[in-house]
């Protein structure tokens, strides 16, 4: 089953890394990273560019709006995410539990199943 493994942190605490501190946690990460990956586990990383890149199309009952960036009220920000093929919810877990060593300091690692959209079918579990 497919799991998206969801990377939270503080934006500002990440980006206050050295660069010594961001080659080593890259570095772990992209050990992690090949173990899954030689075992063909890993699907798509994506590291999101900073929330003052981002731009939002806001909905409302009228007519949806653009605004730059998310203005997110919160202490962590969504950073990246992986995916990976694995059999069970404790699998994924184990994956995350591997990412949160090689990336350390505070954060989270938020684990959802997905489902493959059709637009013109239905939603069928992977």
């Amino acid at each position: 089953m497919l799991y998206a493994v969801l990377c939270y942190n503080s934006e500002e605490a990440v980006s206050a890394w050295s660069k010594e501190e961001e080659d080593k946690v890259m570095s772990d990460l992209a050990a992690v990273e090949k173990k899954y990956a030689a075992a063909g586990k890993l699907g798509p990383v994506a590291r999101l560019m900073p929330t003052t890149a981002a731009t939002t199309l806001r909905k409302a009952p009228s007519e949806s709006f653009v605004i730059d960036g998310p203005f997110a009220e919160t202490k962590e920000q969504f950073l990246g995410f992986f995916l990976v093929d694995v059999e069970t919810l404790e699998e994924a877990i184990a994956f995350a539990k591997e990412l949160a060593v090689a990336n350390p300091g505070a954060g989270a690692y938020e684990i959802r199943p997905l489902r493959v959209f059709k637009p013109f079918g239905a939603l069928e579990p992977l």
